[in-house]
């Protein structure tokens, strides 16, 4: 199984997304995503809970997490969500920057035009149920 990274620096929008599309998207027998920070917050923000639930998408118990060595080991591909300078890196480890905006504090309107700009990246990359599905991110 191959497991990408989507981070950025508090894990509590924009990585927590893409991480539960890619689940959404991706054959869990071939890939799966996980989502962390360098210094994550205490949680998921409410706008980005309330867009995501308009399509299904469940983040009220999700939590942000810490990017760990540990987690980044296990990895095949770092994707990091545009933070620029303060973005996690990991030595060895492919990485990929989608430059996106942080929906924190955004009207809830923005926070669906990033959540919808997440959803088509993460569809583009190719993660797909079923055997014929290639993962584009996954080398």
């Amino acid at each position: 199984m191959k497991t990408v990274i989507f981070a950025c620096v508090h894990n509590a929008g924009r990585s927590q997304m893409a991480a539960a599309f890619f689940n959404r998207f991706a054959d869990p027998a071939r890939a799966r995503a996980l989502s962390a920070g360098t210094d994550p917050g205490d949680r998921v923000h409410p706008e980005v809970v309330e867009a995501m639930k308009e399509v299904g998408v469940d983040l009220s118990r999700a939590r942000p997490a810490l990017l760990t060595g540990e987690m980044a080991r296990g990895a095949s591909v770092l994707v990091t969500m545009g933070c620029g300078e303060s973005c996690p890196f990991v030595p060895g480890l492919r990485t990929d920057d989608w430059p996106i905006d942080d929906p924190k504090g955004r009207h809830i309107g923005e926070v669906r035009r990033i959540r919808d700009r997440i959803r088509d990246r993460v569809e583009a990359s190719g993660p797909r149920r079923g055997a014929g599905g290639a993962i584009s991110l996954i080398r």
